[in-house]
């Protein structure tokens, strides 16, 4: 079982205009409201494909009550830490060509109690589960480190841990030693303290953070693919996209897609990338099922230092 933490859950809505002009009026075409959150929709991913997977999060008010239930059709089992600050909602805003604008809330402040109180859940679940994901951002609260503590609860209990956050988070869990990071190219530039200029670069990163005591590196590259470095190599590998609808969460189907492939290296790369560029071509941030990926349209290569990332969205 994959099980799945995510600390800051969002109810999600999309809404899809024409085009987006500062200061108008706008008339929506189609509006989507789907449970939200990098964990979470990795657990929506998972699910769709058959895996067991357990979705765990902080809940609170009508909002974290609603997230719940618009899993409960996904076949994604919940478990809710109670919380006494209504979950966040967030909106997306996605124009015709596929440009995406996001407006995310902060999320309710957690008092150190209900901290402790989904630390525990964490314990209790991760002896189960083959592979526990932590991700996204914190809310207020909530400790610095706190991934990097569930990432150390899971190693204990002998789980695979993968971590997908960003900033001081994302450092502090490299410490801790995780099976596999997922940052994308913003956020491995945050851990490199500078921009990243070609592949070169990116591989560089990747290698420094695996020498830190990082199992395998996945970094996702928008419209360019996704490198994977691990102790096997280090794979490049790219998808094509004939229609973009949406960008929210295709990041978060790209992990899942990583974590389903029977397969380490380059096959659970070509299967991540597949899984990314399926969401893409899909409204909202609905995740991809198994007859939405395809495989078998990825390319993988060595990695070519000197692609560069000019015009790849941070």
């Amino acid at each position: 079982m994959i099980v799945t933490v995510t600390p800051n859950p969002s109810l999600d809505r999309t809404v899809q205009i024409d085009r987006l002009t500062a200061g108008s009026v706008h008339r929506a075409r189609r509006v989507h409201l789907d449970p939200g959150g990098k964990g979470v929709n990795v657990a929506r991913a998972l699910a769709a494909a058959g895996v067991p997977t357990l979705a765990l999060l902080p809940s609170g008010g009508p909002e974290g009550a609603r997230i719940a239930e618009l899993l409960a059709p996904e076949a994604v089992p919940v478990v809710e830490v109670p919380v006494s600050a209504p979950t966040r909602s967030n909106l997306a805003v996605v124009e015709s060509d596929g440009t995406t604008s996001k407006f995310n809330e902060p999320g309710p402040e957690l008092t150190a109690a209900e901290v402790a109180a989904l630390e525990s859940a964490v314990a209790d679940r991760a002896g189960r589960a083959g592979w526990l994901v932590t991700s996204g951002s914190l809310p207020e609260g909530c400790p610095e480190d706190l991934h990097a503590r569930i990432v150390r609860a899971a190693r204990a209990a002998g789980a695979g841990v993968a971590v997908d956050t960003s900033g001081r988070p994302l450092e502090l869990a490299c410490r801790a030693a995780p099976d596999l990071v997922k940052p994308n190219l913003a956020e491995l530039a945050g851990l490199a303290g500078g921009p990243l200029r070609d592949l070169g670069d990116v591989l560089d990163v990747a290698h420094r953070v695996r020498a830190d005591g990082v199992g395998a590196v996945l970094v996702s590259l928008g419209r360019l693919g996704a490198v994977l470095v691990d102790g096997t190599g280090s794979w490049y590998a790219t998808g094509v996209a004939t229609e973009v609808r949406s960008t929210v969460g295709a990041g978060d189907a790209m992990l899942a897609g990583f974590l389903r492939a029977s397969d380490p290296g380059e096959a659970a790369l070509r299967s991540a990338v597949a899984y990314g560029t399926a969401a893409v071509r899909l409204a909202g941030s609905r995740m991809p099922g198994p007859d939405d990926v395809h495989p078998q349209r990825v390319r993988v290569d060595a990695v070519d230092r000197t692609v560069s990332l000019s015009g790849v969205a941070a």
